[in-house]
């Protein structure tokens, strides 16, 4: 019984550590979101450029895991080439090694844990403020007590179990299998590790707690062939959130995998020499013999800026690598979406940007519809005017899918740790996509309205009619025009500019006066009662969008 509840205990550890590193990841991401995204995307226009950009994320936000999906979802969203993506990945496996190196100086030596209650003190204030901003300082403060406070109980759980004791046991057992074959199975049990954990800070503290415990044949070897294990299986995260989405940020997850295991497979090949250099920097150059832990950390560090400077010159080979090995496929994707595929592909906040991106296609897409109307309306042979109607409703079908699927996106993103602006935005994304799939409904509409009167009538629109159609169509592709540059924008413009406005009134003001026209022309047989219903309704229906192209320009902007 007792050794049950010291497991679960240190199960329970292992959680509120990883737990606390969540929280704090969270918080420095929707503290400083909009920092990361314009970094991100601006900073990493040169190879160089991408690795710094990846140290820097990466020791700011304390994951690794966080960075690649980050940029992986980037990729995802075209808000980065793949190439850009492979040089901050490179710096994103730099970046994770500070916390190596912060639990090397003070996790095991200090008693952080009795900090943990005062700092949680100071963050609980913060994390009731309604301020979002001092509301994500709090959650970083409540992190990193919950990971030092997870840290502190690891390591004494472990010590109730015996832990050290296990795993010298299970060492001997494999001391018959010779050494270097010992090396490659602690390799394959720190990525199996990783793997499940799916963090390769917490599988690193455990192998920080382990060498730390001096346990008879666990040395500086094993604990370094565990931790360049963990490097193979921290690329399973990204490389899960890449399965549902397109090929560039599948490329990019596997350009993450191919990079952490050729530097495995190298630093393997001269793994004994290797090991002797760190002890002699560690030792003789930075005088850290004090501290084996140090040793282990540098170890980590110095795997990764090796891989680091060994690759960097062949950037644009990975990238031709794993397009080859994922070649895209040449096929019409107008059914799916491109950029969300269902599951959500990074941290709620930055899915925001995925969705967004969507529906910047959704409201391409609209204009691509209205522009299929304007054809059909002066097009003249069947089969061609069948084909072309035939389009429209499958576009119709299209948006309506869009919608569903944007729209329950978002719903999944809104479950997670979001601020204050993020929710506020969704909200308006949501009215988006419902008045974006109401311009399709209005588009299919005014192709239903001219395909009707094609069958049910030999008589075509007069002059005078076909004039004020293309009138009104021109004033409402305008209109579309306006919008879609909006949406492109997404928040930048605080108010509704005055032309949408503008635009919207001339519409609804030239409808007016078309129908009193159109009453008048029936009254005086200028054409017959039935061609004036499909004119006025298709008139109608111009109007229709319209309202729905302001309604989506209103939801755009903040105010």
């Amino acid at each position: 019984m007792e050794f049950l509840i010291n497991l679960l205990s240190l199960l329970g550890s292992l959680a509120l550590f990883l737990y606390g590193m969540k929280i704090m990841s969270e918080g420095l991401e929707k503290f400083a979101g909009e920092r990361l995204r314009s970094i991100l995307s601006s900073m990493t226009r040169n190879r160089v450029m991408g690795v710094l950009t990846g140290i820097l994320i990466t020791a700011l936000i304390q994951s690794s895991s966080a960075t690649t999906v980050m940029v992986v979802s980037f990729v995802n969203a075209g808000l980065m080439t793949l190439a850009q993506s492979i040089g901050v990945i490179m710096g994103a496996n730099i970046g994770t090694t500070v916390t190596a190196w912060i639990i090397s100086a003070i996790g095991f030596k200090v008693n952080i844990a009795a900090f943990a209650l005062p700092l949680l003190a100071i963050g609980i204030p913060l994390i009731f403020n309604s301020e979002s901003k001092k509301k994500s300082i709090g959650e970083f403060v409540f992190g990193f007590s919950f990971l030092f406070m997870g840290l502190s109980y690891l390591q004494k759980n472990a010590e109730a179990l015996q832990i050290g004791d296990m795993v010298a046991s299970l060492l001997a057992g494999w001391a018959g299998s010779g050494g270097f074959l010992t090396i490659l199975l602690f390799v394959l049990v720190g990525a199996i590790v990783t793997m499940v954990v799916q963090a390769s800070a917490a599988t690193m503290a455990i192998t920080l707690m382990l060498f730390d415990m001096h346990i008879p044949g666990f040395g500086f070897e094993q604990a370094a062939a565990l931790a360049m294990g963990q490097n193979i299986g921290t690329t399973i995260t990204a490389f899960i959130a890449s399965m549902t989405a397109n090929t560039q940020a599948r490329r990019a997850a596997l350009a993450h995998m191919f990079f952490n295991v050729f530097g495995v497979v190298a630093v393997l090949c001269m793994f004994y020499p290797f090991c002797d250099f760190i002890t002699w920097i560690v030792t003789d150059v930075l005088h850290m013999s004090n501290n084996d832990l140090f040793k282990l950390s540098a170890f980590h560090s110095a795997f990764n800026i090796f891989n680091t400077l060994v690759l960097i010159w062949f950037v644009r080979q990975i990238e031709q690598l794993v397009c080859k090995i994922l070649p895209q496929k040449d096929q019409d994707e107008e059914y799916r979406l491109r950029f969300i595929s269902g599951g959500l592909l990074s941290t709620a906040e930055l899915s925001i940007l995925e969705a967004q991106k969507e529906i910047n296609v959704f409201a391409d897409r609209c204009q691509r519809m209205f522009s299929f109307v304007k054809t059909l309306l002066q097009t003249e042979k069947d089969d061609e005017f069948v084909s072309l109607y035939s389009r429209i409703e499958k576009y119709e079908s299209i948006t309506d899918k869009m919608e569903l699927e944007i729209a329950n996106y978002l719903n999944q993103v809104s479950e997670g740790r979001l601020s204050s602006e993020s929710k506020s935005r969704i909200q308006r994304m949501l009215r988006q996509v419902d008045e974006l799939e109401s311009i399709g409904d209005c588009c299919f509409n005014m192709g239903r309205t001219l395909s009707r009167k094609r069958q049910y009538t030999e008589e075509d629109f007069v002059p005078g009619q076909l004039d004020h159609i293309r009138s009104m169509m021109s004033l409402v592709e305008e209109a579309l025009n306006e919008m879609v540059a909006i949406v492109a924008k997404s928040d930048l413009q605080p108010n509704v500019p005055s032309k949408a406005y503008n635009l919207e009134h001339e519409i609804n003001n030239y409808r007016s006066q078309l129908k009193n026209q159109n009453i008048q022309d029936v009254n005086n047989h200028v054409y017959s009662y039935q061609i004036g219903v499909f004119y006025s309704d298709f008139i109608s229906e111009c109007e229709k969008l319209a309202d729905y192209i302001l309604n989506v320009v209103q939801a755009t902007c903040k105010k």
